[in-house]
């Protein structure tokens, strides 16, 4: 209801900063302390299901939230918002995206390290139902004491509420923007939250690790959409657009693979045949895209429609 600079720009910064904290604690931890990070130099599989779980596609829709994410691509317009120079777009946009990598990468090893390599971590979560809030609260009390539990409870449990309220500010502008709403009258917000809030609270009665699923395979697959988009834009401008073509193949070709192999969708067993339909699912709407690359092709199809 706020708006973003009263919210996002004043009380995020102390999740960030106590997220960075936690992080930098725990790779002190890693450093100095008894603890042995394992070294995987293969792509075997450590899932207690690999069969059902392969590797591609599923690493890559698992990390939802990470270099490569449609959802921070929705919030990008609102984090511009908060920024004074378009100058710091660099800094901040970029630099958060390898933060994130960073802290993803610290606490990869600390987890393995602590639940004593890759096959325990998968059986101590299997345990606890898949529960990565438990051995979040568990390595943070461990390794870091209270000040990791405040620092977990900061950085950690408070990330999903900032981006439940993210997700709920994005679509109240998007629904404004789409029919014209003025956002400035309190009541008119209301009119486009409170639609919003009740659709949010039947969605918490669905099973978590279900909406999780599709939530991660719509994140990367709107990720895919705005690099195609990036890339169209490019290649109109003349500019390098290898950047973001290549991103866009590899994304398209992850999330329709999901598509064909994941029981949520078709379940195809086969994998070779899955992984040959993403393939050319992939190519197909390489070619789609480059047809919009020339502004001519374009200009022609609306005349026609015309």
């Amino acid at each position: 209801m706020l708006p973003v600079d009263k919210v996002i720009g004043k009380v995020y910064p102390i999740f960030g900063i106590a997220l960075i904290a936690m992080a930098a604690g725990l790779l002190v931890v890693l450093l100095s302390g008894s603890y042995a990070i394992p070294e995987l130099t293969t792509l075997h599989n450590f899932q207690l299901n690999p069969d059902k779980l392969p590797i591609i596609p599923t690493l890559f829709i698992t990390i939802a939230c990470g270099a490569i994410s449609g959802f921070h691509a929705t919030q990008s317009p609102l984090m511009a918002r908060c920024i004074t120079n378009e100058k710091k777009c660099r800094s901040v946009f970029y630099g958060s995206m390898i933060s994130e990598s960073v802290i993803a990468l610290i606490w990869a090893a600390i987890a393995m390290a602590f639940f004593h390599g890759p096959t325990g971590l998968g059986e101590q979560l299997a345990e606890h139902g898949g529960n990565a809030a438990w051995a979040v609260d568990v390595i943070s009390h461990t390794t870091l004491g209270k000040v990791g539990a405040v620092l977990a409870l900061l950085g950690v449990v408070a990330a999903p509420i900032t981006s439940g309220d993210t997700a709920f500010r994005g679509a109240r502008l998007i629904v404004a923007d789409i029919f014209k709403i003025d956002q400035r009258p309190i009541l008119k917000r209301f009119a486009v939250c409170i639609p919003l809030f009740v659709i949010g609270y039947g969605i918490t009665l669905i099973n978590f690790d279900i909406v999780w699923r599709y939530f991660a395979w719509a994140n990367q697959t709107l990720a895919a959409v705005v690099l195609w988009a990036i890339y169209i834009w490019l290649a109109r401008k003349k500019r390098n657009y290898w950047v973001a073509l290549i991103p866009a193949l590899a994304m398209t070709f992850i999330v329709t693979c999901f598509v064909f192999v994941s029981p949520q969708f078709f379940g195809i067993e086969n994998k070779i045949l899955a992984f040959a339909l993403a393939a050319l699912s992939t190519v197909a709407l390489g070619y789609l895209a480059n047809r919009r690359v020339d502004p001519a092709i374009v200009i022609s199809n609306k005349s026609e429609s015309n």
